[in-house]
């Protein structure tokens, strides 16, 4: 029971992780950018944001974003954030559907729960991967963006990164320990079960060469 609820809080954790880096991939205020300084920007309604997709302008009178589309003259932490957080997000639905089609209180067609297991670990493992992707995406992105403009601030869609990176990684690991505790027992009970059942009587081999040596 315990372990089906830490399987079942892992697989809850993950998904708001996913869909925080779903967030953070569609939003495009990583960074918050500033000519003279961050309180000087604050009072002239003067700030600008960056992310994966635009060049935003922010004041309360105007949002004008500039779309990045010239790919190639990217620089490359902003093509490799955009890969990753995109792959991040494509593997996030497949890795769902195994981690929901392995909860024990689901049942499709009488599936084992080896079955369950490999599929909770094969979830599990997509997980940290989702992680990993964000983890790097919004760890690049800040360090690229202050070595091309130092006055910057972090902004909501990289919060938002970072929440999605922490829960996926948490929730991923919950969900490969309890995939891992739940088949040790199964085995060690198939184990049992053989050793009962289908052992063999060992044959004596003091008594065999005994009547060997009375029938010679």
């Amino acid at each position: 029971m315990a372990n089906t609820c830490l399987q079942l809080t892992g697989f809850l954790i993950s998904l708001l992780g996913w869909v925080a880096l779903i967030i953070a991939t569609a939003t495009n205020e990583w960074v918050i950018t500033c000519k003279y300084g961050m309180n000087t920007c604050r009072k002239m309604d003067e700030l600008g944001a960056k992310g994966l997709w635009a060049e935003c302008v922010i004041s309360t009178s105007l949002y004008h974003c500039i779309t990045l589309n010239k790919i190639l003259e990217l620089p490359a932490y902003i093509q490799t954030a955009r890969a990753l957080m995109i792959t991040a997000c494509i593997l996030g639905l497949p890795a769902a559907a195994m981690l929901l089609v392995s909860m024990p209180c689901v049942n499709l067609g009488g599936e084992e729960q080896s079955a369950k297991n490999r599929q909770a670990m094969l979830g599990g493992t997509i997980t940290l991967i989702v992680a990993l992707c964000g983890v790097i995406s919004t760890v690049w992105f800040p360090i690229g963006s202050y070595q091309e403009q130092d006055l910057m601030t972090f902004g909501f869609s990289l919060y938002s990164g970072w929440v999605g990176a922490a829960l996926s990684l948490l929730g991923g690991f919950m969900i490969v320990c309890c995939a891992v505790e739940s088949s040790a027992p199964y085995t060690e009970n198939n184990r049992f079960y053989y050793s009962r059942h289908g052992q063999a009587t060992p044959t004596n081999p003091s008594s065999t060469n005994h009547a060997k040596s009375a029938h010679v």
